[in-house]
């Protein structure tokens, strides 16, 4: 990094995470994406956990957002639209909740961002029913499940071969796919990764959170 570089150097990123319960996700979301180098990380939750967020992190930009029964929804959308052209990335589903708000949340974010986008947890939950969102997407959108979202996204577990499965789901889905699990699978449906790297200590909650966190930056 040059000696002279600013916070705004380094990428403003848009994370939509938490719900009531899960105030964890959002906050491991958060230092994921800022441990990883990001310069300023915004992220919107629902209002009624504002105050645990907040007090949870120190750099990262919290800010409370309309909600219904603990889960964002559509009155959070101007917010969130105002935000979006100023972001480089955004990061979508940790610990968010399944709703018809967070899907109007999520619905409005793949339509709407000309960034990338990384989609998690709930999002890939709430993707699973409504796998047309990702249709006309521009921008490169990265799936992050493990075998038993992916399950629910595909309609069936990951085949013996994972990194056909990846392949083969990252084509169908039209987007770069990262299958975890013991040697994580990346795919864009062409080139494959596998990550041979890990260790059984990671299978923990909160693990996931802070990927996608770093993916994110």
């Amino acid at each position: 990094r040059a000696e002279n570089a600013h916070k705004g150097d380094f990428g403003k990123l848009l994370l939509l995470c938490g719900s009531r319960g899960y105030t964890g996700a959002a906050a491991l979301a958060a230092m994921g994406a800022l441990r990883s180098g990001a310069g300023l990380v915004y992220l919107g939750v629902p209002e009624s956990i504002y105050g645990i967020e907040a007090t949870k992190l120190n750099e990262a930009i919290v800010f409370p957002l309309p909600e219904e029964n603990g889960m964002l929804c559509a009155k959070a959308l101007p917010k969130i639209t105002e935000l979006l052209p100023k972001m480089d990335a955004v990061l979508i589903g940790c610990g968010m909740g399944l709703s018809q708000g967070t899907l109007e949340v999520l619905s409005a974010i793949l339509e709407s961002a000309e960034c990338p986008v990384v989609v998690d947890a709930d999002g890939i939950n709430l993707l699973s029913k409504h796998k047309s969102l990702l249709r006309g997407r521009k921008k490169s959108t990265v799936l992050t499940p493990h075998d038993g979202e992916f399950a629910r996204l595909m309609g069936k577990m990951p085949s013996e071969d994972r990194t056909v499965a990846a392949a083969d789901a990252a084509n169908e889905m039209g987007c770069v796919m990262l299958l975890k699990g013991h040697e994580t699978r990346i795919s864009d449906g062409t080139v494959c990764y596998r990550n041979r790297t890990g260790n059984p200590g990671m299978a923990g909650g909160g693990s996931g959170d802070l990927l996608a966190g770093i993916i994110v930056s």
